[in-house]
């Protein structure tokens, strides 16, 4: 494998500013898991009963049998706790996005007219509440397919988001290829939407929660109070909102179920974080398709030429020149394990560089004698490279004096004589006093420290260079 599919940067250290509607400083997004009457079930024509997120500790499927426990746990969610929900979420005035099993949708018309009726969006959360990671891609896209047919039918419009939760490796890509799909939420991995580029289609990935989540009602470790939930949504939104306020707003996805949530012991504590985050200034509290739609206007995805996507010739022919008249080093990196991590100029550099150090002594001083002079002959009859000449002009030395010059030309014949190559120096690091200060002062050093220096020197060029080139 030499391209990593997994992307471990994102935005690195550059988020973008997602400037929020009235600048608000923190997106609090509340989805609401309807999955009552899609779960496991061999009524369902399933071979087994559910045995996921629920109050039982330990549940264990039971093949070819109804659990009658089970199912019961189920519909408190649809009976009472999505009631209990819709109360607290319409009475506090804040829209919710549903994740709407389609089955589940089907077999609860008078909850899919009341979320309708608020206002909620209502995304697919697929077909049925089952696992998707052993399915065909013939029968997942299939799926697929039928939910977005039945939900349509059930809700009267197509669904625009999409989450499958439990998915297989092929979900996002097969729920992108679908193509109508605003975003997608089968991700955890970021405070921000991003686009995914499939094929030929630009998607909008809007990541969810696994954490400030629910569901940890339901497993080991977890929450056992209302409390402790409310803790650790309080504790999270103070620490978003305080970032927002340093000059960088992020998004807070919240998940809840309503046979989890909507217990009386458990719900209280979802209500106190409601109060108390109503009365905090600049707080958005949208539904995902809302910041879908905010994302796509204000950050619209435009493409460009990624290097771990290139081709071996357009990967030398644009990178070969990183490190001076030597693309060998270029056609070495193109064979590394490559991924998005190297379609930034610190990732492509590393890839570069390692090349650089790996290769033997006689190669790397191939390359430091490949550098110009500064300020020598060939500065001076125009035959630098464009890098180079931007470089070398961008401390003045393509305007010195005649003493300076002169000053230049002789320390460059000593320095030669002496050390076997050229000074180098990222020049875009200092002004001229400070490259003739440097210059005098290296020029002493024995032989093999000046090597190592020279060299510490061409990869800080090649990193400057590729700032400029990516």
């Amino acid at each position: 494998m030499n391209r990593y599919p997994r992307n471990m940067i994102g935005y690195g250290p550059d988020a973008p500013d997602p400037k929020w509607p009235n600048d608000a400083r923190i997106a609090v997004q509340f989805v609401l898991n309807y999955e009552e009457g899609g779960e496991n079930c061999v009524l369902h024509g399933d071979a087994a009963s559910e045995a996921f997120l629920s109050d039982i500790a330990g549940a264990a499927q039971w093949p070819g049998q109804r659990h009658w426990n089970m199912e019961s746990l189920y519909e408190y969610g649809a009976r009472a706790g999505f009631w209990r929900l819709h109360r607290l979420f319409t009475g506090a005035g804040i829209p919710v996005t549903i994740y709407g099993v389609a089955s589940a949708l089907a077999r609860s018309p008078e909850q899919v007219e009341a979320m309708k009726d608020a206002g909620w969006e209502i995304a697919s959360h697929g077909l049925k509440w089952v696992e998707h990671k052993d399915m065909s891609e013939k029968d997942e896209r299939a799926a697929i397919d039928e939910a977005v047919r039945l939900h349509t039918e059930v809700v009267g419009e197509r669904p625009r988001g999409w989450y499958t939760g439990r998915c297989s490796e092929n979900t996002v890509r097969l729920v992108a290829e679908e193509g109508g799909f605003d975003y997608v939420s089968d991700t955890y991995d970021d405070d921000l939407p991003y686009w995914l580029e499939v094929g030929e289609r630009d998607q909008l990935i809007i990541p969810y929660t696994l954490e400030a989540n629910d569901m940890r009602f339901a497993t080991a470790p977890g929450y056992i109070t209302g409390e402790q939930f409310y803790s650790y949504l309080r504790d999270a939104f103070d620490t978003l909102y305080r970032e927002g306020k340093e000059g960088r707003p992020a998004m807070m996805s919240i998940g809840l179920h309503c046979r989890l949530i909507g217990r009386p012991g458990k719900i209280a504590g979802l209500a106190r974080f409601l109060e108390y985050i109503q009365r905090f200034d600049g707080v958005w509290t949208p539904r995902r398709i809302d910041i879908a739609e905010h994302w796509a206007r204000v950050h619209p995805h435009h493409r460009h030429p990624r290097p771990s996507q290139m081709s071996r010739e357009d990967f030398v022919q644009k990178f070969g020149g990183v490190f001076e008249h030597s693309p060998w080093i270029a056609e070495r990196a193109w064979e590394l394990e490559l991924g998005p991590a190297h379609d930034r100029p610190a990732g492509l550099h590393n890839a570069l560089a390692r090349m650089f150090r790996s290769a033997s002594h006689e190669e790397r001083l191939g390359v430091l004698r490949a550098h110009p002079d500064l300020a020598g002959k060939l500065a001076q009859a125009k035959r630098l490279t464009a890098e180079s000449t931007a470089e070398q002009a961008s401390a003045g030395l393509d305007a010195l004096t005649d003493e300076e010059r002169a000053r230049f030309t002789a320390l460059n014949t000593t320095y030669v004589e002496k050390h076997g190559f050229p000074f180098i120096i990222a020049v875009r690091d200092h002004d001229k006093a400070g490259i003739m200060a440097a210059f005098e002062r290296r020029i002493s050093n024995p032989t093999e420290v000046e090597f190592d220096e020279a060299c510490k020197q061409v990869e800080r060029i090649a990193r400057l260079r590729l700032e400029d080139m990516l």
